[in-house]
């Protein structure tokens, strides 16, 4: 089974920086797509920023120039890096993999988040 530990949420004040992580488990030798989702109350989950296998990445027009996603696909893990944080950016932030082949040689398709990470901020 697929599992998802996000670590790196917490407090920033305006203009200040945050660092997420997401590290995937499960007997897996690769990952199709990794990322990042976000939810507001009483709204969808959004897209925040993704990257695939191969390293190209796409970004919510809110967060470019001011996040940047990257990975270790020896670790399993993305990272968001969220600089000049605004308080409409407070938000619980999802980490998201999808297409992963494990060790076995065998493609699960599934879509797995994990549990989510307060992020929050404000002065």
């Amino acid at each position: 089974q697929v599992q998802l530990l996000e670590s790196g949420g917490g407090l920033a004040q305006p203009g200040g920086s945050l660092r997420l992580s997401c590290a995937a488990s499960g007997s897996i030798s690769r990952i199709n797509v990794m990322g990042w989702y976000r939810q507001f109350p009483g709204k969808e989950r959004e897209l925040v920023a993704v990257i695939s296998r191969t390293g190209s990445t796409n970004f919510a027009d809110s967060v470019k120039d001011r996040f940047t996603i990257s990975k270790d696909d020896a670790k399993n893990t993305v990272y968001l890096q969220m600089n000049s944080l605004k308080p409409e950016d407070t938000s619980v932030y999802y980490c998201n993999v999808v297409g992963i082949w494990k060790d076995n040689y065998k493609f699960d398709p599934s879509a797995y988040w994990g549990q989510g990470t307060q992020v929050t901020v404000s002065s």
